[in-house]
C-alpha cells in the first residue's frame, strides 16, 4: 500500500511538471507567427481612399474602435473622436474577461511600423509579440489582398491623434491561456475581378467578418452546418441580450424572400441623410449591427454580398432573436 501511495505520488508529481511545462511553452513560446515585415506603406491617394472605405464601411475598423452612443438604434459612433477606442468588453456584455478596444489613431500607431501594423491586422499579434484577442477579427482580415491591408495601414495614419489609452486585457482562465495559441500565420487573399459577382461577394463578405458573427459557435468553434444560420448570442451594453440574424437564403428564417432590391436597401437606409437615429431606452430592442457604417457600403459590393449569399444552402434556424425587460422577438432582422 506504501508502494501504491508512493507511486501514485510521484506520477501526480509528474503530471504537474508536465502541465506546468506545457502552460510555460504557452504562454512563452506562442504566439509565434514570424517577426513583423521590412515594410514601408506608400500613402498615395490612390490608397487613402481605398482604405478610408474599407476601415470605415467594410472592414469596419473605425467602428469598434471608437465610442458608441448605446442611447441609439445601432449605436451610432461620436464622429468627433474617431479611432479613439475605449469600448469596454466585460462583465456588462458578458464577456469572459476585460478587454478595452485600442486607440488606433497615430498617437497609438505612430509608435508601430508598417511592417508590426501589417502582423497586427493579419496575424493577430501585437507589437510586443503578445497575442490579440480575435473581438478584433483579424482570422477575417488575414484573407484580405496585400494591397488592401497596404490602403488600410495609410489610411489609419491620416487619421487625426486622439488622447486614450486603455489597460491591457485580462481574459479569465482557461482563456487566459489559450489565447496564445490563436494567432496564425496570414493566408493572404486576392481581390476577385468584380464581373465575377458571386467570387467577389465572397471576399468583400469573408473581409467584413459577417461570418463570425452570423454563425452560432461554441468555445469559439462554428457549430457545424450552422454557418451564417444566425443564433450567436451576444450581451448588450443596456442590459439584454441580442443574436444574429440568419442570413442564409432560407425562406422561413433567413433572407430567402428578400429581393436584391429589399436587401440593398436594408443596409443603405442608414446612409441616407435624411435618416436620424432612434434614440433606445433600456429593455428596447438594439442591435450590435454597425448599420450607420455598412450602410455606406458601395451598392455594387452589397449587391455581389447577396449574390453570395444566394448560393448559400438554406438553413432553416429558429431562435428567440432578442431578450431584454421581458421581450422576446423571433428572428427579428
Amino acid at each position: 500500500m506504501k508502494k501504491f501511495l508512493k507511486y501514485t505520488a510521484y506520477l501526480v508529481i509528474v503530471v504537474v511538471l508536465i502541465v506546468i511545462a506545457g502552460i510555460s511553452y504557452i504562454t512563452l513560446a506562442l504566439p509565434n507567427v514570424g517577426k513583423p515585415e521590412n515594410i514601408t506603406v506608400e500613402a498615395t491617394p490612390l490608397r487613402i481612399e481605398r482604405g478610408k472605405y474599407l476601415a470605415n464601411n467594410v472592414a469596419a475598423c473605425v467602428d469598434c474602435h471608437s465610442t458608441r452612443d448605446w442611447t441609439k438604434f445601432a449605436a451610432p459612433i461620436n464622429q468627433n473622436i474617431i479611432g479613439a477606442g475605449g469600448e469596454k468588453f466585460g462583465d456588462n456584455v458578458g464577456f469572459p474577461g476585460e478587454v478595452y478596444v485600442p486607440n488606433i489613431t497615430p498617437t497609438n500607431l505612430k509608435n508601430y511600423t508598417d511592417g508590426e501594423l501589417f502582423r497586427a491586422i493579419t496575424t493577430g499579434v501585437k507589437k510586443d509579440g503578445s497575442a490579440i484577442f480575435p473581438i478584433m477579427p483579424w482570422p477575417y482580415y488575414s484573407k484580405m489582398s496585400r494591397e488592401d491591408v497596404y490602403s488600410i495601414i495609410a489610411y489609419l495614419r491620416t487619421l487625426k491623434p486622439q488622447p486614450g489609452t486603455y489597460p491591457g486585457h485580462t481574459l479569465n482562465f482557461p482563456l487566459n491561456i489559450l489565447v496564445h495559441t490563436m494567432p496564425k500565420k496570414a493566408t493572404l487573399g486576392t481581390v476577385p475581378s468584380s464581373a465575377d459577382t458571386v467570387k467577389y461577394g465572397e471576399y468583400m463578405i469573408t473581409i467584413s467578418a459577417c461570418k463570425e458573427c452570423h454563425s452560432p459557435a461554441d468555445k469559439g468553434a462554428f457549430l457545424p452546418g450552422l454557418e451564417y444560420a444566425g443564433g450567436q448570442e451576444y450581451g448588450l451594453p443596456g442590459g439584454g441580450k441580442i443574436r444574429s440574424a440568419n442570413i442564409t437564403p432560407d425562406k422561413e428564417t433567413g433572407i430567402g424572400s428578400w429581393t436584391k432590391d429589399m436587401f440593398v436597401k436594408r443596409f443603405t437606409q442608414y446612409a441616407d441623410s435624411n435618416y436620424k437615429p432612434v434614440a433606445v431606452k433600456p429593455g428596447e430592442y438594439q442591435t450590435i449591427m454597425p448599420w450607420y457604417k455598412y450602410g455606406g457600403m458601395k451598392v455594387t459590393d452589397l449587391e455581389a454580398i447577396y449574390a453570395y449569399l444566394k448560393t448559400l444552402k438554406p438553413v432553416k434556424h429558429q431562435f428567440v432573436k432578442f431578450e431584454a425587460g421581458g421581450q422576446r422577438a423571433l428572428n427579428s432582422k
